[in-house]
């Protein structure tokens, strides 16, 4: 049992309030330092540094600077605009449109939380006015943004690709349907509380088709970005981290050239938020991954797999034990820290029973998004609430019934693979 002392350590640490990166490096210091004394010290610092030098992590902050552009160049009021020509005859039809437009932004920041900061802002006042509760429309907000990361460029589908040593691009193209499907039982669920409590549209009729047509061409630009991504994945003309950097010069182009709102003022902020959003994550991966020098050491996955597999060889039986551990840690740890600490001890025991480790990441992934809206301690909870000034009791209330959606989704993504594995397997082979 001594063996687990560090993993015991990073969650002390962690509820003591120091950052995750921090606290996965202290344990692994603590370990080699007086645990284990026949390493080198120099050999954990060398593991640290050599961390560094993975070009797939390139993407990161390419792609965290690309949604930080867009955020800057109108892009999201283009999408705001085609989602409510969509959606808006429907009934509550601005949260509807919240919904689509967490789906529609999943190409362009890739992030929950930025999602959830930006429609907090825009969104929640807009709805208030329009006669919605307050917690009811910072409870949809929250809840759609747990979409965003789902849809291709998400950054923690990056992280896991990392983890689990799988392809980014089959990683990109099984986000899709998983995340369509979150959108549309949200939406569903948005149709049945919006008619009890009789929550309007924000149009008197179906938007015809040629409005459609023409909000479409006028947002085209965004609407492409995400495509565009995985297109040229596909067929060869950059990597995933060449991707990155294409997407950061499309991103100028369209803001600069085609919606002229991209100026030279915005790019101090733009290189602030893409340092901070870079920094935080690469370094938690980093600690993660010195970490998982000590977990290999110890043997900790082979012992957790062995483990597992002792109580049950069941495939079904052991992805609902996966997906009650990752909702409930995921309550509890940020999404991000939960993906990294947890995968590298889930995978061996996925992929030893059959399960595809494309289709176990957004397993993993839906999981923590859903935890990020759960109290006590969700990300997009605190978000949405701390922007729109959101009691939490009235907001636990109301997100409740989004959660059980996602939860739905999140059993048919489960047991249902080909909603996962089609299009990866369609665009790149059966692996």
């Amino acid at each position: 049992m001594s063996s687990f002392i560090p993993i015991i350590i990073v969650f002390v640490l962690y509820f003591s309030s120091l950052p995750i990166a921090f606290s996965l490096f202290g344990a692994t210091v603590f370990y080699f330092g007086f645990m284990d004394a026949t390493s080198p010290t120099a050999l954990l610092l060398q593991r640290f540094v050599t961390s560094t030098q993975s070009f797939p992590l390139l993407a990161i902050p390419f792609f965290v600077m690309a949604g930080s552009i867009m955020n800057y160049c109108g892009i999201s009021k283009k999408l705001m605009a085609f989602a409510d020509v969509l959606t808006g005859h429907m009934p509550g039809g601005l949260a509807q449109s919240n919904v689509l437009l967490s789906m529609l932004m999943g190409g362009v920041s890739g992030s929950a939380n930025a999602d959830a900061a930006m429609e907090s802002k825009m969104l929640v006042p807009e709805m208030e006015r329009r006669g919605f509760d307050k917690p009811f429309a910072t409870a949809i907000t929250a809840a759609s943004s747990a979409v965003t990361p789902v849809i291709p460029p998400g950054i923690n589908l990056i992280i896991y690709a990392l983890i689990a040593s799988c392809s980014v691009g089959r990683m990109f193209a099984a986000g899709y349907m998983p995340g369509l499907l979150m959108a549309v039982l949200l939406m569903f669920a948005v149709n049945i509380i919006s008619k009890k409590r009789g929550y309007k549209p924000t149009r008197e009729v179906k938007a015809s088709g040629k409005e459609v047509a023409v909000q479409a061409a006028d947002s085209l630009w965004a609407l492409l970005f995400p495509f565009g991504i995985i297109l040229g994945i596909r067929i060869g003309l950059f990597t995933p981290s060449e991707a990155g950097a294409v997407a950061v010069l499309y991103c100028i182009l369209i803001g600069k050239f085609i919606y002229k709102e991209l100026k030279l003022k915005h790019f101090i902020p733009i290189m602030k938020e893409t340092i901070y959003g870079t920094s935080s994550v690469v370094l938690i991966i980093v600690a993660a991954n010195v970490f998982g020098y000590y977990l290999n050491w110890e043997r900790i996955p082979q012992a957790v797999t062995e483990g597992l597999l002792n109580f049950t060889q069941n495939k079904y039986l052991m992805l609902m034990i996966f997906n009650v551990l990752l909702l409930i840690i995921g309550m509890f740890l940020e999404g991000g820290a939960a993906l990294i600490i947890l995968a590298p001890l889930l995978v061996p025991v996925a992929t030893q029973l059959g399960v595809d480790v494309i289709h176990f990441g957004l397993i993993c992934i839906v999981n923590i998004m859903i935890g990020g809206l759960t109290p006590p301690f969700g990300s997009m909870m605190f978000t949405c609430c701390t922007i729109t000034n959101c009691d939490l009791e009235d907001f636990t209330k109301e997100v409740m019934p989004f959660i059980g959606t996602l939860v739905i989704s999140l059993l048919l993504i489960t047991y249902i693979p080909q909603i996962t594995l089609f299009l990866p397997n369609l665009l790149y082979g059966v692996a």
